[in-house]
């Protein structure tokens, strides 16, 4: 298993906020430049599949796989020989939200999946997560 974690605490943005974006899958792109489009046709639950396009890739499919409101969810994407896991959780700490963004990669051929797509999702957890804030302070106003 492989792992990697990005937190930060920002202030004067509130978890309703945050996730109100987070489950607007369709509009994800807003936040992270990466992402040519993603499609969910279903409520935000576990169990709904929704597409994911990344700029230059092929489009994934990926599941909800863990939700508790307000606080986090799990997304799980399959690979061949390998699955990735995005876990996305906020806490209110007196000091402001802090957000904090996990990938964990499982199977044999992690290490294939780790160099292709992970690692580059890593690389931009902080530049994401800053822009999914600034994106909800532009919204609240």
């Amino acid at each position: 298993m492989w792992t990697r974690s990005h937190s930060k605490v920002y202030q004067n943005v509130s978890a309703q906020q945050i996730w109100a974006l987070w489950t607007d899958i369709n509009k994800w792109p807003l936040w992270n430049a990466d992402l040519e489009y993603c499609k969910l046709d279903q409520p935000f639950k576990v169990g709904s599949v929704f597409t994911l396009k990344p700029k230059g890739a092929p489009a994934v499919q990926i599941s909800l796989v863990e939700i508790s409101h307000e606080k986090m969810f799990t997304d799980c994407t399959k690979f061949l020989g390998a699955k990735m896991y995005g876990k996305h959780e906020m806490h209110v700490e007196k000091n402001g939200l802090r957000l904090t963004t996990t990938i964990t990669v499982t199977g044999m051929l992690k290490y294939l999946w780790i160099a292709l797509v992970a690692q580059k999702i890593v690389d931009k957890f902080s530049v994401q997560m800053d822009t999914l804030v600034q994106l909800a302070l532009i919204q609240k106003r």
